[in-house]
């Protein structure tokens, strides 16, 4: 079925750099401005303003901007295979129908009004539709979805990064408090528990497969500092990272 599944509008600043990272949902990642590179899977393509990339499911991909970038993203399910041509980058119509259909999306999505979760699904439905016509494909109905699993995907998606939990309370239309409440109710851990607990899975599996030193895992994983990961590692596990590595050693 057709889903939205997070939405973000951030700037980045200019030199800066997003690590090689992938979703579990498609991505469509709009350029508002700015100029810079993105590497999606091998092939490393230019952006520019009013220019958009469409990201399957999987695909490993950065972004490396060479001036200040603001850029909108929205991650969204679709219930049939959206194929792209070998171009990485696509640029908007001159009346820049995505970006108003996606601005339209960040509204429906701040405002939050009555049955806001529905029409979110609705206006991914039309831009399922508006890909599907771009490149010569169906499209097929949306359903309707819980909206506190918004503010859950987006931390699946970005747990190695900073995130503050109160946006995700705005996100989810909730009070903080509340937010934590419903949450922990709904998922069994509070959103910072369910956070940390994603990047200590995520670690593991850097200690188990990579041979990264235990600070470049601790950075890649979104811990402050090397000692913080430690320190909640083995509160977790009973082992240092090292010992958990050498007790996980593959022969």
């Amino acid at each position: 079925m057709n889903r939205f599944e997070f939405l973000s509008h951030l700037t980045h600043p200019q030199a800066s750099y997003v690590q090689p990272h992938q979703h579990a949902c498609c991505e469509l990642v709009y350029y508002i401005q700015g100029s810079g590179h993105t590497r999606i899977g091998t092939q490393t393509s230019t952006y520019a303003a009013h220019s958009y990339s469409f990201i399957t499911p999987g695909m490993v991909h950065d972004e490396r901007h060479l001036e200040t970038t603001e850029v909108l993203f929205i991650g969204f399910t679709a219930d049939t295979a959206i194929s792209i041509d070998k171009n990485a980058i696509y640029r908007d119509d001159s009346q820049h129908s995505m970006l108003e259909l996606l601005l339209r999306l960040k509204s429906e999505f701040t405002l939050q009004k009555q049955d806001y979760d529905k029409m979110l699904n609705l206006l991914t439905g039309e831009l399922i539709i508006h890909l599907q016509r771009l490149w010569g494909q169906k499209s097929q109905p949306v359903q309707h979805y819980d909206h506190l699993v918004y503010t859950r995907n987006y931390m699946d998606e970005h747990y190695r990064q900073k995130i503050h939990i109160e946006a995700l309370a705005d996100m989810a239309g909730y009070s903080y408090d509340r937010f934590r409440h419903l949450f922990k109710e709904k998922y069994g851990a509070a959103p910072l528990q369910y956070i940390f607990r994603k990047r200590l899975a995520y670690a593991r599996h850097m200690l188990i497969h990579f041979n990264h030193s235990v600070a470049e895992i601790a950075f890649e994983a979104g811990f402050f500092n090397d000692a913080q990961f430690c320190s909640m590692f083995k509160r977790e596990t009973g082992l240092t990272p090292k010992q958990f590595r050498k007790q996980n050693a593959r022969v």
